[in-house]
């Protein structure tokens, strides 16, 4: 005898008082008078035999869809969120957007009670200068995870680090901390002590509380660093960074294309940072970098575990692709 849950025309009826008029199956199977997993069974069913198809939408103007999952499972990542960059679009108007777009993922992104490290750069800045508005949070903190760069202001744009937390405060809510500390030393000696000081250490244990981090991620090859335009380096020194095959910094710490700082001590330790292991231990990780020209730094803080979510732009994604699957 034919069972219950193989009858077509039943299962066809089950399909339409589920899909259609918005049935649960427990109203379904007291409706027909069959136990709920039967039907559960002919849903399943429906599926199977094609009476029942299901399509996604994306509702963002353009499907990259397939492309952040390719670059998820490629890169070992939690989140990859690509956003259009169109040949037709001047520079600043994709960066504009890819800004833009940061700037929804991260107030969907944070809850209260996060502690959020933050660096100093452009980036960061740019984020928090969207022409965005929120309804903000009470209970978060935002941290700056290295010391201020200098008391200079940059073409009328403050990077620091304490200015960016500041930033992020006044458009997602909630309060920040400050770190009263120069970004670079003379010497690392000299950084370890000034970091005994209980004026400044405290910060210490701001970093411990810290559950999610926002980057920017900068290059070397790049002129017009802050560290160069702030007199902590010159283009020489910089040079000879990327000669030594330094890919990109983060947290003013430079990295290679597998995310190794060995070669880069002489300078990262005399760097006042959040060091990248502790970094690297932090839950959620959100890198924003966009354009090809930032793959290399974005594969070397992959690879070292400062990144596990990227935002960015579809020819950043497109050239990550790339090269991974030549690999």
């Amino acid at each position: 005898m034919k069972k219950i849950i193989d009858d077509e025309r039943l299962i066809y009826k089950v399909c339409c008082l589920y899909y259609q008029d918005d049935m649960n199956q427990k109203e379904i199977g007291d409706y027909l008078g069959v136990s709920r997993s039967s039907v559960l069974r002919m849903l399943q069913k429906g599926k199977e035999l094609g009476i029942v198809t299901i399509e996604l939408h994306n509702p963002s103007p353009y499907d990259y869809g397939e492309m952040e999952k390719r670059l998820e499972n490629l890169y070992g990542l939690k989140d990859v969120v690509i956003v259009e960059s169109s040949v037709l679009d001047t520079k600043t108007e994709a960066a504009a957007y890819l800004f833009g777009q940061a700037s929804d993922y991260l107030h969907g992104f944070f809850k209260e009670g996060d502690r959020i490290g933050v660096t100093m750069g452009h980036t960061l800045n740019n984020v928090a200068l969207t022409n965005k508005t929120y309804e903000k949070f009470s209970d978060i903190m935002f941290i700056p995870m290295e010391g201020g760069i200098n008391q200079s202001v940059n073409e009328g744009v403050e990077l620091q680090g304490n200015e960016i937390a500041r930033k992020f405060a006044d458009k997602f809510g909630g309060s920040y901390t400050q770190f009263l500390s120069p970004a670079v030393f003379s010497d690392k000696v000299v950084l370890e002590y000034f970091m005994k000081e209980k004026a400044v250490n405290y910060i210490l244990d701001e970093f411990k509380k810290i559950n999610v981090v926002v980057v920017g991620l900068g290059i070397p090859e790049k002129s017009d660093h802050t560290l160069i335009r702030a007199g902590y380096m010159n283009k020489k020194e910089m040079k000879t960074l990327s000669e030594g095959g330094a890919v990109g910094d983060l947290c003013l710490q430079f990295f290679d294309k597998e995310g190794k700082v060995d070669n880069f001590r002489y300078f990262n330790d005399r760097v006042n940072a959040m060091r990248l292991e502790k970094i690297r231990r932090v839950p959620d990780k959100i890198g924003i970098a966009g354009g090809a020209r930032k793959a290399d730094a974005v594969v070397g803080a992959v690879s070292g575990g400062y990144i596990n979510i990227l935002i960015t732009d579809n020819e950043c994604a497109k050239e990550l692709i790339s090269r991974a699957e030549a690999e």
